[in-house]
C-alpha cells in the first residue's frame, strides 16, 4: 500500500472530522452569550444557594453613572472575615421590584453572604433574599395605648 491511494474509511473519516470541526466553529460563532445582566442574575443565585452569611454594615447608597448614560444605584458595605475587612458594593439597580432604595440606611446593620473560596465576591440583596434588617423596634407611644391599659394604670385602682 502506498501513501498515495487512500481507501473509503480513511476519507470518510477524513470528511466527518472536518465536517465535526466546522459545526463546533459554527456553534462557538453563532451561540448566544449571556448578557450582562444575564452573568450578574446568575452570580446572584450562586451565592444565594451556596453561599455563607457574614455581619456586615451599611456604608452608603448612591446613584452612579454609567458608561450607557444610565443611573446605577450602587449600595456600598463592609464585613470582616478572618481579621480581614472587606469593602464592597452591588448594583441593585436591577432589583427595584425586591428592595425600596428609600427604606436603605446607612449606618445599619446587615446580613452579606460571600463566596467561601473568593471572600469579596458578595451580595447583600437578590432576588428572594434579603440581608438588609429591619429598623430599630418600634415602642408605642402613649397615645396608641388602649383605653383599658389606660384604665388599668390609674392610681387607686386594684
Amino acid at each position: 500500500m502506498t501513501l498515495m491511494n487512500k481507501t473509503a474509511w480513511e476519507i470518510g473519516a477524513g470528511v466527518a472530522a472536518v465536517a465535526a470541526l466546522a459545526g463546533v466553529a459554527a456553534w462557538m460563532a453563532l451561540r448566544k452569550r449571556p448578557t450582562p445582566e444575564e452573568l450578574e442574575l446568575s452570580r446572584r443565585r450562586m451565592l444565594v444557594q451556596w453561599g455563607r452569611l457574614v455581619d456586615g454594615m451599611l456604608l452608603d447608597i448612591c446613584e452612579v453613572p454609567a458608561e450607557d448614560g444610565r443611573r446605577l444605584n450602587m449600595l456600598l458595605f463592609s464585613y470582616r472575615i478572618a481579621g480581614v475587612d472587606y469593602e464592597c458594593t452591588q448594583d441593585i439597580t436591577q432589583l427595584g421590584a425586591v428592595l425600596d432604595v428609600t427604606q436603605v440606611r446607612a449606618g445599619f446593620p446587615c446580613t452579606v453572604r460571600y463566596q467561601p473560596g473568593n471572600p469579596q465576591n458578595s451580595i447583600v440583596v437578590a432576588e428572594g433574599w434579603s440581608g438588609l434588617r429591619k429598623g430599630l423596634p418600634r415602642l408605642p407611644l402613649m397615645s396608641e395605648r388602649s383605653e383599658l391599659d389606660v384604665e388599668r394604670a390609674r392610681p387607686g385602682r386594684g
